[in-house]
């Protein structure tokens, strides 16, 4: 479910601004399907199987205009009163209003609650996420999640090369995930990607907030889509063991699979 389209969270690395989404208007400029919830209803009633449902891909459902439009909650609601599962993906603590919701579903199917750490030092996420959430915040929302039964994943990244890819970033990042209890740790490597639109929003942000860092890229990388941090073996060798060490999925295709798999066995019990 894609419930809004744009963003106002100002993440400096955003992909999602990339030209090829094809959003008409300025990123900051939100669109709302108002008629979600009753487009949801009528495609749920014609479904002969229970399955997962997942939100947050493309927008975050918790942007600051869901407190007062609700069009997210709405949505989970139906899920919740049909039996589905869901997967939904934040970088916000809004999400927190809708507590018991997500316990319900939990409680009758599969609730899995993901956001995103991209970096341990608070101001830095200020700066690189300056109107949403900062990390600190985040990982205290996995407690409350873990505290009502609620699984975790956390997308790790993007990892910015020069800014973030410091082993004590990626340290400070895992002991949070642990500390949290999470289920898995999703890593698509330690770097990012670059498109055309989110590259030249990206090295504007830079020549604001990291004077030189702009040509740094440019010489390193040139237009890559691409890019990983010099460091990518040896923080992707820490992250593999702490993973391993604790228990945690870190592997992609596990990732998927458990954030797709709806407990069918759980749910006919549960329903007899």
């Amino acid at each position: 479910m894609n419930l809004y389209r744009g963003c106002t969270h100002g993440c400096i690395y955003c992909d999602t601004r990339s030209e090829c989404y094809q959003l008409k208007n300025d990123f900051e400029d939100i669109e709302v399907k108002r008629n979600a919830a009753q487009i949801l209803e009528a495609q749920l009633q014609r479904k002969r199987s229970k399955h997962m449902i997942s939100s947050g891909a493309m927008c975050d459902p918790y942007i600051p205009l869901e407190e007062e439009l609700q069009v997210t909650r709405q949505c989970i609601e139906l899920i919740a009163r049909y039996g589905f599962g869901l997967a939904l993906l934040t970088k916000s603590t809004l999400i927190l209003r809708d507590m018991d919701i997500f316990t319900r579903i939990n409680e009758q199917s599969k609730c899995v609650v993901q956001t995103t750490f991209t970096t341990f030092d608070e101001e830095l996420c200020k700066q690189l996420e300056p109107h949403v959430a900062t990390t600190r915040e985040r990982f205290e929302m996995l407690l409350a999640m873990k505290d009502a039964g609620i699984p975790t994943v956390v997308w790790l990244g993007p990892i910015l090369p020069y800014i973030n890819d410091s082993e004590e970033n990626l340290r400070g990042l895992l002991d949070y995930c642990v500390r949290a209890g999470v289920t898995g740790i999703l890593c698509f490597g330690f770097g990012m990607t670059l498109r055309s639109g989110s590259r030249e929003y990206y090295y504007e942000q830079l020549d604001k907030l990291f004077p030189g860092m702009k040509e740094r890229y440019s010489a390193d990388f040139g237009n890559n889509y691409s890019i990983l941090s010099p460091n990518n073996a040896r923080l992707w060798s820490i992250y593999e063991r702490v993973c391993r060490e604790h228990g945690i999925i870190y592997k992609q295709d596990e990732i998927w699979s458990y954030l797709s798999d709806f407990p069918e066995k759980e749910q006919q019990l549960i329903l007899f």
